[in-house]
């Protein structure tokens, strides 16, 4: 076993966070600014990477911070230990209404692919780097971009996504099809690609993306009802214009507007 065994609670329900319980000298890593609460006894430390054992001194770590660039995350990563005698306790929220989703990588063949924004938090040990597909369709019409992080190691890792989260399994052979947004995470074995939707008239007025990902089993995937990216979209088509009138002054797209920053005049 080389990551910490770390405990955990889920609270909440579409706007979780995960509580986790270090015993003494046990280290929890995390995004930066995922923090919500943690107790004295608990020491922080801003870390290159992820600190996993595998990253081979100063030149590696500098490798695993420039990866975690490449994927759109910040260059550090946050260390809490507990350097305390007693048990302690650190809490990471997530960033948006959702789903956490706790992952027990010694139970998923020790490595899970998901979307690049959707790590959250991880046992020490855990290694957090990028997966490039393969293919070139996927890399470029993939919604998630060419590159997508990989989870490995053997210890608990907790990703978050929007929504609802679903997970299927897929048997040998079995094919989803998903819209390219949706798509949090994949086990090792499931196959990835993008295709694209076919037909022009479906294409232009079908209202849904031009391609859309197909997994094919074995393997499990993780959806999400709501990505991120959907909901901002559909909040900002709703808002009016800083120009022009200002319509719906009691409406929620209008405190939406103004919370985003948007002015009355």
């Amino acid at each position: 076993m080389n990551n910490h065994e770390i405990d955990y609670e889920l609270h909440g329900d579409d706007m979780q966070f995960v509580e986790v319980e270090l015993d003494p000298n046990e280290t929890v890593i995390a995004e930066a600014g995922s923090l919500m609460m943690m107790e004295d006894g608990i020491q922080m430390e801003t870390i290159f990477g992820d600190g996993s054992e595998n990253q081979g001194g100063f030149v590696g770590k500098l490798l695993g911070a420039g990866k975690r660039v490449i994927t759109g995350e910040s260059l550090f990563m946050t260390a809490f230990t507990n350097s305390d005698t007693g048990k302690k306790r650190v809490s990471f929220a997530s960033p948006y209404p959702g789903k956490i989703v706790p992952m027990d990588l010694s139970e998923l063949d020790g490595k899970i692919i998901c979307q690049k924004d959707a790590f959250l938090a991880a046992a020490k040990g855990v290694s957090v780097g990028i997966d490039f597909q393969k293919k070139i369709g996927a890399g470029f019409f993939g919604g998630e971009g060419f590159i997508m992080q990989k989870l490995e190691g053997d210890g608990m890792a907790f990703v978050h996504a929007g929504g609802t989260i679903y997970r299927k399994d897929l048997q040998p052979g079995e094919s989803l099809r998903v819209d390219t947004g949706c798509l949090v995470a994949l086990t090792r074995d499931v196959d990835y690609d993008i295709q694209y939707v076919g037909g022009v008239k479906t294409a232009l007025f079908g209202g849904e993306g031009l391609f859309f990902a197909t997994l094919r089993g074995p393997g499990s995937v993780w959806v999400q009802s709501l990505p991120f990216s959907r909901l901002a979209s559909r909040v900002f088509a709703a808002t009016p214009e800083r120009g022009g009138e200002q319509k719906g002054e009691g409406s929620l797209a209008q405190g939406l507007f103004d919370i985003f920053g948007g002015d009355r005049r």
